[in-house]
């Protein structure tokens, strides 16, 4: 099974040097890939609109910038987003900057895409948050197009493009893989029509997640598709909001037992969320770096 570490925004606050540490470290340890969260702005709350999920001053470095600022400091681990809110963002420069990225990067980059919950974040971007479901297929079979046709001629109810060119094309070209993250029946149906994985939050109990996956599954079967084909993914814990949620980092037998337990329900791929472990009482990023290579030592002598 893969490992990824999502990657600590919060590693900032000590100066870019530090995030430059931390990317290092991450690849040196033998961590498969480096990921990045993905939000923009967050909102506060108003008199209409409920507390987001963060805090809204929780520091957020954008994704593509700091994994293209990783990139030029590593050689061998791979880079993704999880996930990178497609529909808020204009898809034809998507695809140019992660074509860009897997350029420079030498066919690093794994693209992990939702259509996000943020209502605001969509408003402050400028982009419809009531079609994002729609614009979101749309927009997955056009960075495709880009990533793979010398002309590119697209003409979706949202999205046109005619008789237009985008080079260089990524060195993946449109095997590019695109994994979807959510759990709503239309994030299910889309990784099963069109996506190569699915980046599954570990805030479901493990029946609904297999329940999940059977769905994945048969969209997959009903758009002639391979199921096996589809790759999993399954977060060690979900991001800490209480007390309780942030001590799962600090005990190491309990991350190792939940990764034997993913494993076992046949996910390829699990992600350890450096900030989580930040919260958990490694407060600098050298004590980050030295709770990652604990527990990757340990993770991959329990799960390979």
């Amino acid at each position: 099974m893969k490992l990824a570490v999502e990657f600590p925004s919060v590693a900032f606050r000590e100066g870019p040097a530090k995030v430059v540490e931390m990317a290092k470290a991450i690849e040196e340890i033998g961590y498969d890939e480096l990921a990045v969260f993905d939000h923009v702005v967050m909102g506060y709350p108003t008199e209409t609109r409920a507390a987001p999920l963060y805090p809204p001053q929780m520091p957020i470095l954008e994704a593509l910038v700091t994994l293209a600022f990783a990139a030029a400091v590593t050689d061998r681990v791979g880079l993704s987003t999880e996930v990178l809110v497609l529909p808020q963002r204009q898809p034809v420069l998507v695809a140019k900057q992660v074509s860009t990225l897997d350029g420079l990067s030498g066919g690093r980059v794994r693209l992990g895409v939702g259509v996000g919950w943020q209502e605001a974040e969509y408003e402050a971007l400028g982009e419809d948050f009531g079609n994002r479901g729609t614009r979101m297929d749309e927009a997955i079979e056009l960075l495709r197009a880009y990533w793979r046709d010398e002309r590119i001629d697209v003409d979706s109810p949202h999205y046109r493009s005619t008789a237009i060119a985008m080079e260089p094309k990524p060195p993946q070209g449109e095997r590019l893989p695109i994994w979807v993250g959510g759990l709503s029946r239309a994030a299910l149906r889309r990784t099963g029509r069109l996506g190569d994985g699915w980046m599954g939050s570990a805030g479901a109990d493990d029946e609904k997640t297999m329940a999940a996956v059977g769905e994945i599954h048969r969209h997959a079967e009903e758009a002639g598709r391979d199921p096996a084909s589809i790759g999993l993914q399954l977060m060690l814990a979900p991001p800490p909001r209480d007390a309780a949620g942030k001590t799962f980092y600090a005990e190491h037998d309990r991350v190792v037992r939940r990764a034997e337990t993913i494993r076992d329900l046949g996910f390829h791929w699990t992600a350890v969320n450096a900030t989580a472990i930040f919260q958990a009482g490694a407060r600098s990023v050298g004590a980050m770096v030295d709770e990652l290579a604990k527990l990757h030592g340990r993770l991959r002598d329990a799960i390979g």
